[in-house]
């Protein structure tokens, strides 16, 4: 077995004896809220949601407790875009460990730190970046809208209903997904977000959204060119070159989130520009790191500038970000995504599974590159919970995607074997007609 562009090969049903009995452990010992989740889904889709366990991954392969090989196409939540372990990630991790695991953060801040950050500036979509390095992605977005205020002075945010940023106290303000994340922390928020309704095909109904939800203390758009965990919805054609415009307009600046969009996952370095903006900030996270956890908010000089001299300390800051190990990592996923030239394939390889997914299943396919969504919200279709869990027991990892979970998202790794995925299309088939 090539461990890495397997099909699936399943040694016992899922989850297997080692994975219950780890999950019994999980059970006891980690947060209730995400038992309770699973205790929710398996009522909504009538069947089981237990987890399996993973123990090893490699390329676009997972392997869980009791041996049985998944193909992933969900790429770990986006992370894994360029494979699980990819061989130039573990060597650049390798030499790091052995030259340095941490550094002094920004006092004194490491070689491959200062690397990563010239990287990404060369890399940005504007000239004269200034970027900021941390761990999570709803850590690039708290980077961002701290940088707004400070430098528009305005405190208001304009986020988007289905716009998921992360979970963190900036970010969770400004989540569209579902008011539930907001409600139990509402008194801690603050009401500096407003919330504009998300049309996917209509401009004019769109942008008028976007203006009746503005006031005069916006100074921080927050979008995502494409919304992932919001059910692979697009924008309409023309919308974030129009965003833009309001924003140059009214003194706000237009923060994209490519979190998950960027970095080729959908067939552009930023998808948001492809499609027409010009951003005063971007979020990156997830494929950066090749595994491992970096973010970075990637800004115009200008804005940036608005940081200065806060008083003469850091405001913002944190041990690990930065993290040599992390660094390291980055550059070398980087490397991988030029050197293979993986958004160009993302285009390709998404053009095809996309008409193959709608040919197979009869339903709308929307997304970009490999990013995509088969969307079950027809009359009479029901959430996609227990096609999931149907789809597990066949050996493919899958995610529901919407607040409303009528979405199959797919994001497999960008390096994904595509006979792989004609072996999905087969089974999803089979499951759908059932």
């Amino acid at each position: 077995m090539d461990l890495g562009s397997s099909p699936p090969r399943l040694v016992a049903p899922p989850p297997g004896e080692r994975s219950r009995a780890l999950v019994d452990v999980l059970a006891r010992t980690e947060c209730p809220a995400f038992t309770a989740r699973r205790a929710r889904r398996a009522e909504a889709s009538g069947s089981p949601q237990d987890p399996i366990v993973w123990s090893e991954a490699r390329g676009a392969n997972v392997v869980d407790a009791d041996g049985n090989v998944y193909v992933d196409l969900t790429s770990g939540f986006g992370v894994a875009a360029i494979g699980h372990a990819h061989p130039r990630v573990l060597a650049a991790l390798e030499a790091q460990s052995r030259k340095l695991l941490h550094a002094l953060g920004d006092l004194h801040p490491s070689d491959v730190k200062i690397a990563l950050l010239d990287r990404l500036a060369s890399i940005a979509p504007f000239e004269g970046a200034r970027v900021v390095l941390s761990q999570s992605g709803s850590d690039a977005v708290e980077t961002a809208l701290k940088t707004a205020v400070l430098a528009t002075k305005k405190p208001g945010v304009l986020a988007f209903d289905g716009g998921y940023h992360g979970l963190s106290h900036g970010p969770l303000a400004a989540c569209g997904y579902a008011p539930a994340f907001r409600l139990p922390f509402a008194a801690q928020l603050g009401a500096h977000v407003r919330f504009a309704a998300w049309h996917e095909q209509d401009l004019d109904a769109a942008l008028a959204a976007v203006d009746a939800a503005w006031d005069d203390t916006i100074g921080a758009v927050l979008v995502e060119p494409l919304q992932g965990r919001g059910g692979c919805r697009p924008c309409p054609e023309g919308f974030l070159a129009a965003l833009t415009e309001r924003c140059r307009a009214r003194g706000a600046l237009l923060v994209v989130d490519e979190i998950l969009t960027g970095l080729g996952r959908c067939g552009e370095r930023w998808l948001s520009v492809a499609l027409g903006a010009s951003p005063d900030l971007v979020c990156v996270g997830k494929a950066l790191g090749g595994g491992l956890p970096v973010s970075a908010c990637l800004g115009r000089a200008e804005a940036m500038a608005a940081w200065g001299d806060p008083a003469g300390e850091a405001i913002h800051t944190g041990t690990f970000f930065g993290h040599p190990l992390g660094c390291a990592a980055a550059l070398a996923a980087l490397d991988v995504l030029e050197d293979e030239a993986l958004s160009a394939r993302a285009t390709q390889l998404g053009a095809r599974l996309s008409t193959k997914l709608a040919r197979a299943t009869g339903r709308r396919v929307t997304g970009a590159g490999m990013l995509l969504g088969v969307r079950f919200d027809r009359a009479g279709d029901r959430p996609v919970l227990d096609l999931v869990a149907r789809l597990l027991a066949r050996g493919y990892l899958v995610l529901p995607a919407g607040n409303d979970a009528r979405t199959l998202q797919l994001a497999p790794p960008l390096t994904i074997d595509e006979a792989l995925l004609d072996g999905f299309v087969a089974v999803l088939a089979e499951e759908v007609r059932a």
